[in-house]
């Protein structure tokens, strides 16, 4: 960080985040002797990426006509946007969820508030009101960006009720007409100091730089701590893995919020070596195809569901696709029959990336056996990711499928403000009890079986099954519930809601639309709705009384 200069004042340190669990100082000590952590901060690495990269393009909107700004420009709009922040009284270590789709909007507003200091909350376009209450309550948020509209839906209303609901919430901010609130485009200006410019603060790298969304996998989603180092490093290490330069294209075409298009190494790894970024509007096949034939993308990363959607329309769409050379896909397991389809349909190489937005990422590697690329899922990122792989707390045979357990450089140490969960989500020496089963190979490769947590990942969406339970359970119809995720080929997995009828219904069954707008009247994201309802008589239940969904899954399985 620059000393100030003669007439300004020094800037101010950041404060520590309470609610957040660190590294062990050995552990962290280590990490930054071997080269990991790096005395780097999101914010002041742009300004590097700026001086390096100046004129050429750093992002561009995917939307027709839409603008596109240089390293230099983003550079110059981050400035700005962070001093209207700090105008509007945005003070460092306040929180600020972010709800933006993909827009250059997104971008500025990202390094902006990491350059104020301030820590975005980064939700994705689909959440609706049970989450960003839920969002804004937990991290005492003051602020809440959002789009006017998008996607046919109007953000200004969502945050009017928001508005309502979150006691310490001061600011919404729109990124478009504003209505009631205050225009992006129109934060106030600094007020003018005799002593000079205020400085930007001074920022820690071991501090929080931002709070992403985990997959929710038990009641409601918990927020995630990742700090200037280790993110810079998930990123860095990432697109040096992928052979990023500054040549490549890369399109964002999952929300850009989400970890992997964010850092896997997604936007930042591409500005990290000087490439160059495309946000497109959506990751549909015929949104994509017209960018990477117009915009010549290299790389760019998909779901499971949306890599066979592309994979099915390039059989016939004629659009050139020839400079795209990499397809990453992860969010869920890819099964190896389509893995073996990418590269003649798509004419490009394909990896697997098994991650999470708490740390551990897993990447076949581009040199790879093309077995090892379709059946598996990746090796980790790190030589310092520790894995264990276990059974009732004691490690597995070689070979055998235990629950994943990890820790490492960039993988989280506690959920935010999550004590009691804290408590049964990581073992005393630091282990992230990950829930995901897994077996190892003796190349290091993990192969996904699946979950021990009650979670359907649906198209790379993960749904909380007590979540939707307990939403389900409020509609005047419904007497019990249980939510189940039944394997399927195009998604992986469809989430079925068995019920059996409250006295009140006198037998009549819910239509599914039905219960599907009763759930978003109470604000649940469209991607937790069910897809299919299902009901009987009664639930079968457990030697102790809990509802038996081992037994209504081998039922489910046996129905025509």
């Amino acid at each position: 960080m620059t000393a100030a200069g003669p007439g300004v004042a020094a800037p101010a340190r950041v404060p520590s985040l309470p609610g957040v669990t660190g590294w062990p100082a050995e552990l962290a000590e280590h990490y930054r002797a071997a080269g990991y952590w790096r005395d780097e901060t999101l914010g002041g690495l742009l300004r590097d990426w700026a001086a390096r990269s100046g004129d050429k393009i750093a992002v561009r909107d995917g939307r027709p006509g839409g603008p596109c700004l240089s390293y230099a420009e983003l550079d110059r709009r981050v400035d700005a946007t962070a001093a209207g922040l700090r105008a509007l009284g945005i003070a460092p270590a306040d929180r600020v969820v972010v709800h933006l789709p993909n827009t250059p909007d997104f971008v500025v507003t990202l390094f902006a508030l990491l350059r104020c200091a301030a820590v975005p909350v980064l939700a994705l376009p689909a959440h609706r009101f049970v989450e960003i209450e839920h969002f804004a309550r937990l991290s005492d948020a003051v602020a809440y960006v959002i789009p006017d509209r998008h996607d046919g839906f109007d953000y200004r209303e969502l945050a009017e009720r928001v508005a309502t609901a979150a006691p310490t919430l001061r600011h919404v901010l729109v990124a478009g007409e504003p209505g009631s609130f205050t225009a992006l485009d129109q934060l106030p200006a600094p007020s003018p100091s005799p002593e000079g410019r205020e400085p930007l603060p001074e920022v820690d790298p071991g501090e929080v730089a931002v709070l992403l969304i985990s997959g929710g996998t038990t009641g409601k989603p918990k927020l995630i701590p990742r700090t200037h180092r280790d993110y810079a490093y998930n990123a860095r290490a990432s697109a040096e893995l992928c052979g990023l330069t500054s040549e490549d294209v890369y399109l964002a075409s999952l929300p850009i919020a989400h970890n992997f298009p964010l850092a896997c190494p997604g936007l930042l790894g591409a500005f990290g070596v000087g490439a160059s970024v495309v946000l497109a509007p959506a990751p549909s096949p015929d949104v994509c195809f017209e960018l990477i034939e117009r915009e010549r993308v290299t790389v760019t990363a998909l779901v499971p569901p949306m890599a066979r959607m592309w994979t099915d329309n390039a059989e016939w769409d004629t659009r050139d696709r020839s400079s795209l050379r990499l397809l990453q896909v992860g969010g869920a397991k890819l099964d190896g029959e389509l893995a073996r389809r990418i590269p003649p349909a798509l004419g490009c190489a394909v990896q697997q990336v098994f991650g999470m937005a708490e740390g551990l990422l897993n990447y076949t590697r581009l040199d790879d056996p093309a077995e090892l690329v379709a059946d598996t899922q990746g090796r980790p990122l790190c030589p310092d990711d520790e894995i264990r792989v276990v059974s009732e707390g004691a490690p597995v045979p070689d070979g055998s499928v235990g629950e994943l357990w990890t820790r490492g450089p960039y993988t989280l140490r506690g959920y935010y403000r999550a004590d009691a969960y804290n408590a049964t989500a990581f073992t005393a020496d630091g282990f992230y009890r990950t829930g995901d089963l897994v077996r190892q190979l003796p190349s290091g490769h993990l192969v996904v079986e699946g979950r021990s947590k009650d979670v359907i990942n649906r198209g790379g969406e993960n749904v909380s099954a007590a979540t939707l339970e307990e939403h389900l359970l409020a509609h005047p119809s419904i007497a019990q519930v249980a939510v189940l995720g039944v394997a399927d080929e195009s998604v992986g997995e469809r989430v079925y809601a068995v019920v059996t009828l409250a006295v009140v219904a006198g037998g009549r069954v819910p239509k599914l639309r039905e219960v599907r707008a009763f759930l978003a009247d109470r604000g649940l994201a469209r991607f937790c709705n069910p897809d299919k309802l299902v009901v009987r008589d009664d639930l079968p239940l457990t030697g102790v009384g809990k509802i038996d969904k081992r037994e209504l899954a081998t039922w489910l399985a046996d129905q025509p």
